[in-house]
């Protein structure tokens, strides 16, 4: 049988999604808690492989299992929510044809990196405070140039299991919304590179202190990346990250 799974969580505590061998992953939790509940091996594949300390409000993964014994969507959730620690929450499962595949089905991922602008007591695990006055306008108008087609390698990681990765991407959708205090950064593509985000939104908060310039922005668009453009060194904390929305096909 195969499911859809909708999870949140709080990367926090957590190597990431992806299974580690020496390291606590949020799959990795989730596959304990479903061998414990099925009794069986099961695979589980979610929607995006999300770093370490980075959060998701709907991360989606299918789960398979070989079993003769009919569950009710209801009854895997609450068996699954059971065996999971407090910071892994299944919110949703449902039934899902046998090729139904979470990552290769998906068509977008919507990524919101939160900046606060103040420190804040309920909020710490899932921001990024800075402490500078940042210039909300100006990074508006960064964030909406990495919308289209760019060469995004000046933002990424080297991701040793992906040598060969073309580092085109296209970004459908790319804003700044303040709420409050808080400086939301929302970025939709059918995919991202490695840390790719997390030094987008590093880049933002540089515009929005004054440290990088519009032109200087459009120059690591368009691939020339430059020593005096230190973008590893202005990689944002993970704690800001959380993967929103995935989106996939009408059914």
């Amino acid at each position: 049988m195969t499911w859809k799974l909708i999870v949140e969580y709080d990367g926090t505590k957590y190597s990431g999604w992806q299974v580690q061998t020496n390291a606590r992953t949020v799959m990795g939790e989730l596959l304990r808690a479903a061998t414990d509940f099925f009794g069986a091996a099961v695979e589980i594949q979610g929607a995006g492989r999300t770093d370490a300390g980075v959060h998701a409000a709907m991360q989606v993964a299918h789960l398979r299992v070989r079993t003769t014994k009919k569950y009710q969507p209801k009854l895997v959730r609450y068996g699954l929510n059971d065996g999971l620690p407090a910071d892994v929450v299944v919110t949703s499962v449902e039934e899902a044809l046998h090729r139904f595949h979470a990552r290769h089905d998906a068509t977008s991922r919507v990524y919101v990196y939160r900046y606060s602008m103040r420190k804040t007591a309920f909020h710490k695990r899932v921001v990024w405070w800075v402490k500078e006055d940042l210039d909300t306008a100006k990074m508006a108008e960064a964030a909406a140039l990495f919308v289209g087609r760019h060469d995004f390698k000046c933002f990424r990681a080297l991701d040793p299991s992906r040598p060969e990765e073309s580092t085109v991407v296209v970004v459908e959708d790319s804003t700044i919304e303040v709420d409050d205090h808080l400086i939301l950064f929302r970025i939709r593509a059918s995919h991202f590179l490695w840390r790719m985000v997390r030094r987008l939104a590093g880049v933002l908060a540089k515009v929005g202190t004054g440290e990088v310039t519009i032109d200087q922005v459009r120059t690591l668009l368009e691939g020339k990346c430059s020593p005096k453009l230190d973008v590893a060194a202005w990689t944002a904390p993970a704690s800001g990250l959380m993967l929103e929305h995935v989106e996939y096909p009408p059914s």
